[in-house]
């Protein structure tokens, strides 16, 4: 596992566990798609992965989020609690 010296840390505390998708992982953070972080709301919580991986921000938002195990339709302001684990799927595209 990968640790990051950017004031958040791998923490047997009660943080949110957070989950990418392998393509978000794949394009953003070098293949890491599981992170433990210390946030508040969605808002919050893409705000602080945009300034870990810039431009991971706007992908985000424009795919769907669930938190534990509900897809949240408009997500952006809803409470994230320590132990809550939340994840982020890619916009499905048609064609």
């Amino acid at each position: 596992m990968w640790r990051f010296n950017l004031n958040i840390y791998w923490s047997s505390a009660a943080v949110a566990r957070i989950f990418l998708s392998d393509e978000f992982g794949r394009q953003f953070t070098g293949g890491q798609t599981h992170f433990d972080l210390d946030v508040r709301d969605v808002r919050h919580l893409v705000r602080t992965l945009d300034e870990m991986f810039p431009g991971i921000g706007e992908q985000l938002e424009a795919g769907a989020i669930a938190i534990d195990n509900e897809i949240i339709p408009d997500p952006w302001l809803n409470p994230i609690r320590p132990d809550s684990e939340v994840f982020f799927l890619p916009a499905i595209r048609g064609g």
